[in-house]
């Protein structure tokens, strides 16, 4: 995220047009202070980025030991994969993901698994089928889900046997748009 702010801050930059010398040094003054005010503007958009990643991580932590169940989706009943990332997503940004896993990876943007970041979704193919199981990365090659039946939200890392051999894609929630969720309640673990 870092690498595509800096390259939209220099895109930016070199699109304004070249200006010969300036006249005046109220003129440099003036740039400077245009510069400066976009490049402060760019660490607000960096830091707001941040905190809600952080933020959605920490939501996420906030769950550790709730009780998976099929077509679960809050604390008090227990959560099944997308549930759980989908409860995460409403509780903290207010976005309204779609239900399934299948869908949740249908609704989001493709991301190469070396740009993961905290708050990503991580796909899984655990049964036999493409994104049947979804969680959060929450950084450092781990991620946090509701795994099975039995089981309780747990973070596991990825470069486990297990997971490393199912692993189905990265995705990205794009955090401007309102992502649209089906009316179905069917669910996929």
């Amino acid at each position: 995220m870092t690498r595509w702010l800096i390259s939209i801050g220099l895109t930016m930059a070199c699109a304004l047009p070249a200006q010969a010398q300036p006249a005046t040094a109220e003129d440099d003054i003036g740039r400077l202070v245009a510069e400066s005010s976009f490049l402060q503007k760019l660490g607000q958009v960096r830091e707001r980025i941040t905190d809600t990643t952080s933020e959605l991580v920490v939501t996420a932590v906030g769950f550790l030991g709730v009780p998976y169940r099929r077509g679960g989706n809050s604390a008090e009943t227990g959560f099944d994969c997308s549930g759980f990332v989908r409860a995460i997503y409403e509780q903290t940004l207010g976005l309204v993901l779609p239900r399934r896993a299948n869908e949740q990876a249908a609704a989001t943007q493709a991301i190469d698994k070396r740009d993961l970041q905290p708050g990503d979704l991580v796909f899984f193919n655990t049964l036999r089928r493409a994104f049947s199981h979804v969680g959060i990365y929450v950084g450092e090659g781990k991620f946090i889900h509701s795994p099975k039946p039995g089981a309780q939200v747990r973070v596991e890392d990825m470069n486990a046997g297990y997971w490393q051999r199912r692993f189905d894609g990265a995705r990205r929630v794009l955090v401007g748009q309102q992502q649209a969720a089906p009316a179905t309640a069917s669910t996929t673990p």
